[in-house]
C-alpha cells in the first residue's frame, strides 16, 4: 500500500479536529503578530514550521526510501498537531477570558469546542 504525503497529513490531522480549528489558528496568530496575544514565538513558529516540512517536497529522508521517507513525516506530524492544537486550545480560553471578563476577573471553569 503506498501512501503519498498528502494523504498521510490530510489522515493525520483530520481525527484532532484540527480542519474545525484552522480558522482559529489563522486568528491567533493575526492577534499574536499584531501584539494582542501573548505567547511565545516560539510556541507558535515550531509547530508551523513542523507542518510546512511535511508539506514540502524537501525532506532529511527522501520520500523514495519507502518506510523511514514516511516516517520521519508521520513523526514531525505526531509532534507538530499536538502542540499547535495545544497553543490553539490556550488562545481559544485566552479570547474567552477577555471577551467575558469584567473587573479582571478570570474564567475558572470552561469547556473548549
Amino acid at each position: 500500500m503506498k501512501y503519498s504525503k498528502l494523504s498521510l497529513a490530510k489522515e493525520a490531522i483530520a481525527h484532532k479536529g484540527f480542519v474545525k480549528k484552522i480558522p482559529d489558528i489563522f486568528r491567533m496568530m493575526n492577534m499574536w503578530r499584531k501584539g494582542m496575544y501573548p505567547v511565545k514565538a516560539i510556541d507558535l513558529i515550531l509547530p508551523l514550521i513542523g507542518l510546512l516540512y511535511v508539506i514540502s517536497p524537501i525532506d532529511i529522508i527522501p520520500d523514495f526510501i519507502i518506510v523511514a521517507g514516511v516516517l520521519d513525516d508521520l513523526a514531525v506530524l505526531s509532534l507538530a498537531i499536538p502542540k499547535l492544537i495545544r497553543e490553539v486550545d490556550k488562545f481559544l480560553l485566552w479570547e474567552a477570558e477577555q471577551k467575558y471578563s469584567t473587573n479582571g476577573g478570570k474564567i475558572i471553569d470552561a469547556e473548549i469546542v
